[in-house]
């Protein structure tokens, strides 16, 4: 581990025991979603706490985030994945404030030595340079343009936004070059960058997607406790879409016995606000992400616990967690097939379109001060 990235981190007695992490008082992680953070997969060492009697006198201290540069080479990257519909991305972003205890990129963090738990909500990077680095891959001669999807792992609109203005600085840059982009948030920061949106809808150059999780304000105060209320999501799907925005509701993800009973009054709500495409995603625990759920339903809703885990190991094969591509966003088997019947029915009563837009890619040009770099 890195010596600068101390942890202070914070887990319930349950999350002790499985994790082996330290367990300051849960005051500490107050606005956190992770009740335990657990060492990355690939340290050399582990700890392991047990308690003395003594750890109940502390104080808890506040776990703070932290904001570090990233200096990477590139911005754009590629994937061949067969079942999304795009082949390169770009996340501002590595590691998330939104603290989303769900969040299939916290074993990412794992890569540079934190931990998937609160270090992925605490411990954050900005890429550095950002627009420049985009304006130098886009002016390369022999690129291509394809749609580029914005936040596809951690989100483009998390809370360091505001002040770091990477986000701001990548869609500039895509304005300027008349790319196609699409954008997934759960952040109504999206509606602050409405110029450049509606410049480039004008065009057909975006689409934003908008996960909406649960409609119920004390759920998602519990699932994801740095987002933005469940109102103000559907208020920037209102927005997005007067000014002339396509927009998409993602009913993400559907957790079995938690949120599921939701699915239908989401599309409503937001085909109601001026949504045009739905779409939907099982509950996935990949990695240290199983035992960081079960940890959270542990503290939060210990009776449901057995029932829901055994309705997503049903959807997986049996398994935590399947990877299989064309599969691996719903899932298989009968909880799976019913609610992709239930996301069926309920676009056909409420109108949404079978067919998705599609962005242009005819309008990209490398901007007349570009091509003087050449």
């Amino acid at each position: 581990m890195p010596a600068d990235a101390t942890r202070p981190s914070s887990a319930g007695p349950a999350a002790a025991r499985r994790l082996g992490e330290t367990t300051p008082q849960p005051m500490g992680r107050r606005g956190r979603g992770a009740t335990a953070n657990p060492s990355g997969r690939y340290e050399a060492a582990r700890r392991e706490t047990f308690d003395d009697g003594w750890s109940g006198n502390e104080e808890a201290v506040p776990v703070r985030t932290e904001v570090r540069p990233e200096h990477a080479r590139t911005l754009i990257t590629r994937n061949t994945s067969p079942d999304i519909s795009f082949d390169r991305s770009i996340n501002p972003y590595r590691g998330c404030e939104h603290g989303c205890v769900y969040c299939f990129a916290r074993p990412n963090h794992a890569y540079v030595g934190l931990s998937p738990g609160l270090d992925f909500e605490t411990k954050l990077f900005r890429k550095v340079g950002a627009g420049a680095l985009l304006e130098a891959e886009l002016s390369a001669p022999g690129y291509r343009p394809a749609t580029i999807a914005l936040g596809t792992a951690t989100d483009p609109y998390q809370p360091i936004e505001r002040e770091h203005r990477v986000t701001r600085a990548v869609l500039e840059v895509l304005a300027r070059f008349r790319h196609p982009v699409g954008i997934v948030t759960k952040s109504n920061l999206v509606v602050r960058d409405l110029d450049l949106l509606t410049d480039l809808a004008r065009d057909g150059l975006v689409k934003v997607a908008i996960s909406v999780t649960t409609l119920d304000p004390v759920l998602a105060r519990r699932l994801e406790p740095r987002a933005p209320h469940p109102q103000k999501r559907l208020d920037a799907i209102a927005r997005l879409s007067a000014a002339g925005i396509p927009v998409m509701v993602i009913a993400a993800p559907i957790i079995p016995s938690l949120n599921d009973h939701e699915l239908e009054a989401i599309l409503a709500r937001a085909r109601a606000l001026g949504a045009v495409e739905a779409s939907h995603v099982l509950l996935r625990l990949p990695l240290e992400l199983d035992d960081l759920v079960n940890d959270w339903f542990a503290e939060h809703y210990p009776g449901r616990q057995r029932h829901v885990m055994s309705l997503v190991r049903a959807a997986r094969g049996g398994k935590a967690y399947d990877a299989a591509f064309g599969t691996r966003m719903t899932g298989t088997g009968a909880y799976a097939d019913l609610i992709r019947q239930r996301m069926r029915l309920a676009r056909q009563r409420l109108g949404y379109p079978e067919v998705r837009r599609r962005l242009r890619v005819d309008l990209f040009r490398v901007p007349r001060d570009q091509l003087s770099l050449f």
